[in-house]
């Protein structure tokens, strides 16, 4: 595989999110995306052969953040249906209709191709917010979506010549 270069940096409001799991893939249009962060714990030992008495570090767990979305309101509820199929109705319990889906967050480079993809693995919604109404603003109304993932791949697309 030929080395993959970029000679600018990506931009951080060039992007798009594809959603895999549920039939085709779902193109959404977000306003903020954050939250990749991954931490691997591990455990401090001694090698039995080390005369020195020095700890060294074993990995033992990685654990990733939720990861959170925010998006203007649209008449779409894709998303809304997939975040109340994992939470209990009134009088049921939670379907959980593919709860578990795959979320690619794709950075765009200047001329509007695919550069980077975020792949966030076994992404499950757990938080839903609406934005504050309020008559005496004219702002966007919005909608914040939290998922947790169980993982993430990162590829490089090759630039076009």
């Amino acid at each position: 595989m030929a080395n993959i270069v970029y000679k600018e940096p990506f931009k951080a409001f060039r992007f798009l999110v594809e959603v895999e799991g549920a039939g085709p893939v779902v193109v959404a249009a977000f306003a903020q995306f954050s939250g990749v962060r991954m931490r691997t714990h591990t455990v401090q030992v001694r090698s039995g052969s080390d005369y020195r008495g020095v700890a060294g570090h074993v990995p033992a767990t990685t654990t990733f953040e939720n990861v959170t979305f925010t998006k203007g309101v649209i008449g779409d509820n894709e998303f809304l249906d997939w975040i109340l199929s994992c939470a209990p109705g009134a009088v049921t319990a939670p379907t959980g209709i593919n709860k578990y889906r795959t979320l690619n967050i794709v950075a765009l480079d200047e001329r509007g191709e695919r550069g980077i993809v975020w792949s966030l693995l076994d992404a499950l919604p757990v938080s839903y917010e609406l934005s504050s109404l309020d008559g005496g603003q004219s702002v966007v109304m919005s909608e914040t979506m939290e998922f947790a993932i169980a993982g993430f791949k990162r590829v490089t697309q090759s630039p076009k010549p």
